[in-house]
């Protein structure tokens, strides 16, 4: 283990033995206001040991082609220690939230992001650190697809859409040409009963002028 590495892995040590005090005195501690600050300051020390870990995982994949393959062996198992040793107090994290029945919904220390419907990162026992390059690499492809996907199913929407936005226009031009051609019959016929009517007086007065 490189200088660095066995720094990270110190400090990553101390942290763990930290949560391990800090969630003993949490039984000791009565007031539910300060378990809340205490259950705060301990999340700080989760965050911080995922940021480690991270950086231990970033610094073992850049010297793995350098060592030999037992020790990147013992390395890679010591960061799936951490992983776990790290979800161990997550989820213990969890239950004392749970018992606190804290409303504020604080956005948890591995979400994937608000208002996601995706499950949290510390639900899964793998964290992405903790995965292979094929892995990442399958993960990419995969949630490519899906967007590809949701893309292609949006334009047949804007197509169908599209269609029905002409086929309506279509129906409306034919509709105010046909109220166009009965509004012309019409003003025919008020014509023709124009007519008539000044024929049919025409006539009455013929008829009634020999009797004067």
């Amino acid at each position: 283990m490189t200088p660095e590495l066995e720094q990270i892995d110190g400090e990553i040590h101390d942290i763990f033995r930290a949560l391990q005090n800090g969630f003993q005195k949490m039984d000791k501690i009565k007031d539910s206001n300060r378990q809340a600050k205490q259950l705060e300051d301990l999340t700080g020390k989760m965050k911080e040991c995922k940021r480690l870990i991270k950086e231990f995982d970033r610094i073992l994949k850049d010297e793995e082609s350098n060592n030999p393959p037992e020790v990147n062996k013992q390395l890679n198992d010591r960061k799936q220690f951490m992983i776990k040793e790290l979800n161990s107090y997550v989820t213990l994290r969890k239950t004392y939230q749970s018992s606190l029945g804290n409303n504020n919904k604080r956005v948890e220390l591995f979400d994937m992001g608000a208002g996601s419907s995706e499950p949290a990162a510390e639900d899964n026992i793998q964290m992405a650190s903790a995965m292979t390059n094929q892995q990442l690499i399958d993960t990419g492809r995969n949630q490519m697809d899906q967007t590809d996907q949701a893309i292609e199913r949006s334009k047949m929407v804007v197509a169908q859409t599209v269609e029905t936005g002409a086929q309506t226009a279509a129906t409306l031009t034919q509709q105010t040409e046909q109220m166009k051609r009965i509004g012309n019959e019409l003003d025919s016929v008020h014509f023709s009963l124009k007519k008539a009517s000044q024929l049919v007086n025409e006539i009455g007065r013929q008829v009634l002028s020999p009797s004067l």
